[in-house]
């Protein structure tokens, strides 16, 4: 058989060509959960701060099976055997890692589900494949769940330096144009080894030491791409805009049935904001079903339905994420006490009850939806996960920060913290210090 018939080939400006096997893999992309990632877009509301950022999570998921193939195939030159069953399963996760996210990617998350995380929806949705392609991905599941007893696919997939990341980072990059995310990807995955090299139970995945600066590069665009990109204050203003539309119809439900015209939005959106749903329940059908039926054009949909609807405030704030009117973000040098959130709250009361937006007797509740307090937090080299390990020339295996340069590694391993207050441009608040960082 030629290889034109044992591969699909998949144009990518990131990659280039990606050869998707046609067997179990090419399967897993034509179904509907792997496509349902085309209407999701990876970077949430970042195209409406960076222009060219419209790649979805499928692009992701594919550039993610790319390099995992690229670096099975490196680890078997440097003489890690993997069996061609191994092989797949691993294309596998990694090409299903994200597909348990939801509308909107990360923006969203803990928004229609409590205590969510995409992770394990991601499982769920990978269990209920298995169960219908008659247990062909029971080893993708083991390496998932970190259970197989080559603990090293795991790594792969998720770890500090999976393929996961290295992927988002340099399409993430691409696409936004921020050109300090760029990561060498090939050469690290060309310093990629397992050591030992059997691959057996003990064996970890590290990175030989001439390919040291190579991970100290991509820790460093990674904290760079988190506050340029990812965390950018214009980013975190849309965030908040499209969390407190949902907050807003919430209100709506909570106070009885959902009225005529806020059912005009996305049946599967409104399930989610008409029940309580816990992470617990992910597994059930009704949940999972209409978790699969929701994705970015659900929101945009319901975002123009209820724009026309007779609540000026979930009007106005519909208008202003679906017109990109945002509201201000300005990061703070520490979070204010209540007091300060109180006086500033009635500040933008009082400025909704100018612009005719609501009476004097509705401004206090509808401030909270116009003026919020969050926090950004972001660690580049998280010391509390599995850590990074440098092969030395000499055979000898240490962390990371053991053997770079200690000054620049301590400094990417703390987590920092940024309060922002999210507010309407219009309203002049007394702010304080105030960090621009």
């Amino acid at each position: 058989m030629s290889s034109n018939q044992r591969f699909k080939l998949f144009s990518d400006p990131v990659h280039g060509f990606i050869s998707v096997p046609k067997n179990v893999i090419m399967d897993l992309v034509q179904t509907p959960e792997v496509q349902r990632l085309r209407r999701i877009r990876q970077l949430g509301v970042g195209h409406l701060v960076f222009p060219g950022a419209e790649h979805t999570r499928f692009n992701h998921a594919l550039g993610a099976m790319a390099l995992m193939q690229d670096a099975l195939a490196n680890l078997t030159e440097k003489g890690t055997p993997v069996r061609p069953e191994e092989q797949t399963a691993a294309l596998a996760v990694a090409l299903l890692h994200d597909v348990g996210h939801g509308a909107f990617s990360h923006t969203l998350e803990h928004e229609l589900i409590e205590d969510f995380s995409h992770e394990d929806m991601s499982r769920v949705l990978l269990t209920d494949l298995n169960e219908r392609m008659d247990g062909a991905l029971d080893l993708a599941l083991a390496m998932f769940d970190d259970t197989y007893d080559r603990p090293f696919f795991h790594q792969l997939v998720s770890s500090q330096l999976d393929m996961d990341r290295l992927d988002y980072l340099r399409r993430d990059s691409f696409y936004t144009g921020v050109a300090e995310g760029e990561v060498g990807v090939q050469r690290l995955l060309k310093t990629m080894r397992v050591h030992p090299l059997s691959g057996g139970a003990d064996a970890e995945v590290m990175i030989e030491a001439k390919g040291i600066y190579a991970v100290e590069n991509f820790l460093i665009s990674r904290r760079l791409m988190y506050w340029q990109a990812y965390l950018h204050k214009t980013v975190l203003a849309g965030d908040e805009l499209l969390r407190g539309i949902l907050r807003r119809a919430q209100t709506h439900l909570d106070a009885g049935p959902a009225p005529d015209w806020l059912q005009r939005g996305s049946r599967a959106l409104l399930f989610f904001l008409d029940h309580d749903v816990h992470a617990d329940a992910i597994e059930t059908p009704e949940v999972r079903d209409h978790y699969l039926q929701l994705d970015d054009t659900d929101v945009l949909f319901s975002l123009k339905q209820w724009m026309r609807g007779p609540d000026p405030v979930l009007a106005d704030l519909c208008h202003r994420f679906v017109n990109r009117v945002f509201l201000r973000v300005r990061f703070l040098s520490e979070r204010p006490d209540e007091a300060q959130i109180d006086a500033w709250r009635a500040d933008v009361a009082d400025w909704l009850v100018a612009e005719g937006l609501v009476p004097r007797s509705e401004a206090a509740a509808a401030a909270r939806h116009y003026l919020t307090l969050n926090v950004s937090r972001h660690t580049a080299y998280d010391s509390d996960e599995e850590l990074i390990g440098i092969l030395g020339r000499d055979g000898t295996a240490r962390e990371l920060s053991e053997m770079a340069d200690t000054t620049t590694i301590s400094d990417l391993t703390g987590f920092v913290e940024k309060p922002y207050v999210c507010f309407p441009k219009p309203v002049d608040l007394e702010l304080g210090a105030v960090s621009e960082g």
